[in-house]
């Protein structure tokens, strides 16, 4: 046996970073599933990036929730400028594959989005979600207004409450505004990548109920009290 062959995955620095590239990546732009548009939003929708380990299934809970005018799967929190998926698989872009998700606040509630995020994967993994492992599979919840914010900040903390009273750990997600999550940006990852399981129907995540309701943390008759989640 090779001591010292895997090490635990950790972090990078900006200064550590691959170059990455100016371009873009090519993409069609156009939803497989919605026919929208996936980079011209338009003015009535409001953005949220999450991360649940591998985007591929994690896109799928929100382009099938109703109020979602887009949904598109990327790289964020990172350093690395246009990283392609090889140089994310390496750890060394600082980056979590991302899913956007653009939604209209008056046809679907913030607070149900994040239903789908919390209750769909592991939020108490550290960087990793079940056999995938490394930071480009960590959770995270990246918000684009003050107000998205505060709704996301303390459903972290009503759902750690649920978490505590179903026996399970503390959460690891990354909660930040996306404008302080590593460099700010979002890159949308390649084509073969975009709504991937519409395209691979027999493609496979290991995403799905995972741990407790959401609802028992939402609607519970705790009075409220302060839980200390990553973020800053």
């Amino acid at each position: 046996m090779v001591f010292g062959l895997f090490r635990k995955p950790e972090m990078i620095g900006a200064d550590e970073a691959l170059p990455g590239r100016d371009e873009p990546l090519a993409i069609s732009g156009v939803h497989a599933v919605l026919g929208s548009d996936m980079k011209d939003l338009p003015d009535d929708v409001e953005v949220l990036y999450v991360a649940m380990g591998c985007f591929w299934g994690a896109e799928r809970f929100f382009w099938q929730q109703p109020g979602v005018h887009t949904t598109a799967v990327g790289y964020a929190a990172g350093w690395t400028p246009n990283p392609t998926y090889e140089e994310s698989c390496t750890g060394r872009t600082g980056s979590t594959e991302a899913v956007l998700v653009a939604y209209r606040p008056d046809e679907v509630d913030l607070e149900q989005l994040l239903k789908l995020f919390w209750e769909n994967h592991d939020p108490t993994q550290v960087n990793g979600q079940g056999n995938d492992v490394g930071t480009q599979y960590r959770s995270g919840v990246y918000w684009t207004t003050p107000e998205q914010g505060e709704v996301v900040r303390a459903s972290a903390e009503r759902y750690q409450r649920a978490l505590d009273g179903a026996g399970f750990g503390q959460i690891a997600t990354e909660l930040l505004p996306m404008d302080e999550a590593g460099d700010g940006r979002f890159y949308y990852a390649e084509e073969y990548h975009q709504q991937y399981l519409h395209r691979n129907p027999n493609g496979y995540c290991n995403h799905g109920f995972c741990q407790a309701p959401y609802e028992a943390a939402a609607h519970g008759q705790d009075a409220p009290t302060k839980v200390e989640l990553p973020g800053g």
